[in-house]
C-alpha cells in the first residue's frame, strides 16, 4: 500500500489539528490515501501496550506519520514494523520529549513535573495552557489556540494523564536508528515544546535521513501552513517511492 498514508495526531487535541494536512495531501495526490487514526484511549503509561493497540488497529504495509506525540509512536511502530512500514515522517516530534543527560534539547524536566501537576489538578486549564504554546511562534497565537481548544475532544482526565505519562517516557532514538526505510523530520524554529536545536541532534544522529527546520514557525506549523507542509511531505513521498 505505498499509496496509503496513516497519520497519528498529538496529546490531547484529537484528530482534527491534522485535518487540514489531510486533506491538502489529497488535494496534491488524488492516488493517495490519507487517514487519521485517533490515539488509543487507554489508562497504561506503558509504551509497550500503546504499540501493541497502534500496530493491531493501524493497517500494514502503509506510511507512518504524526504530529508531535503521534510522530514519536509512528517512529516506534515503524521501527516494530520494519520491512511492513513504507516510510515515516515526523512533525514537530523531538524523539524525547523531556530533556535528559543524552539527550538534552528538549523540555526541561520541572517544566513537564508543572504539566503533570496541572493535568492532574485541572485538566481543561491545561489543555488551554498547552494549546497556547502549540500556537506559539505561528502568525496568528492567539486565534490558533482557539482553533486547538475548539476542536478537542473530552477526553477522561485519566486518559490524558496516561498519555501525558507516556510522552515523558518515549525515547524513540533507538527506534528511529533502527528503522532502514525513508524518512522525514520537519522541525519549527520558534517551537515552544520541541527545541529547534533538536532538529541539528537528530541530523547528527542520523546523517542519512532527510531533516527540515521550519525557521518562522511554532509547534501548530502543519495547521497553520497545510498546503506548504503537504508538498514537503509529497515531494518526500514521491522521491521515496521512486528509489
Amino acid at each position: 500500500m505505498r499509496d496509503r498514508l496513516i497519520l497519528l495526531p498529538g496529546w490531547g487535541l484529537g484528530v482534527s489539528p491534522l485535518e487540514p494536512l489531510a486533506a491538502a495531501l489529497q488535494g496534491l495526490d488524488e492516488h493517495l490515501r490519507v487517514e487519521i487514526e485517533p490515539l488509543p484511549a487507554l489508562l497504561s503509561s506503558d509504551p509497550d501496550e500503546w504499540l501493541e493497540e497502534l500496530d493491531a488497529t493501524v493497517p500494514q504495509d502503509a506510511w507512518l506519520g504524526g504530529w508531535s506525540l503521534g510522530g514519536m509512536l509512528a517512529s516506534a511502530l515503524a521501527a516494530r514494523r520494519g520491512e511492513r512500514c513504507c516510510g515515516l515522517l515526523t512533525l514537530a516530534s523531538n524523539p524525547s520529549f523531556v530533556a535528559h543527560e543524552q539527550w538534552p534539547s528538549a523540555m526541561v524536566g520541572e517544566t513537564f513535573d508543572g504539566f503533570l501537576a496541572g493535568c492532574a489538578a485541572d485538566p481543561r486549564q491545561t489543555l488551554k495552557r498547552f494549546s497556547l504554546l502549540c500556537a506559539q511562534g505561528c502568525n496568528d497565537p492567539r486565534g490558533l489556540s482557539r482553533l486547538l481548544l475548539a476542536g478537542a475532544p473530552s477526553t477522561p482526565p485519566e486518559i490524558l494523564m496516561a498519555g501525558l505519562e507516556l510522552l515523558a517516557q518515549l525515547d524513540t532514538r533507538a527506534a528511529l536508528q533502527r528503522f532502514r526505510g525513508p524518512q522525514l523530520h520537519l522541525f519549527a524554529g520558534l517551537d515552544a515544546l520541541v527545541p529547534a536545536e533538536a532538529a541539528g541532534d537528530l541530523l547528527v544522529l542520523l546523517p542519512d535521513v532527510e531533516i527540515g527546520l521550519i525557521e518562522q514557525a511554532g509547534h501548530g506549523f502543519l495547521l497553520e501552513d497545510p498546503h506548504g507542509v503537504a508538498g514537503a511531505i509529497q515531494a518526500f513521498l514521491h522521491e521515496s517511492g521512486d528509489d
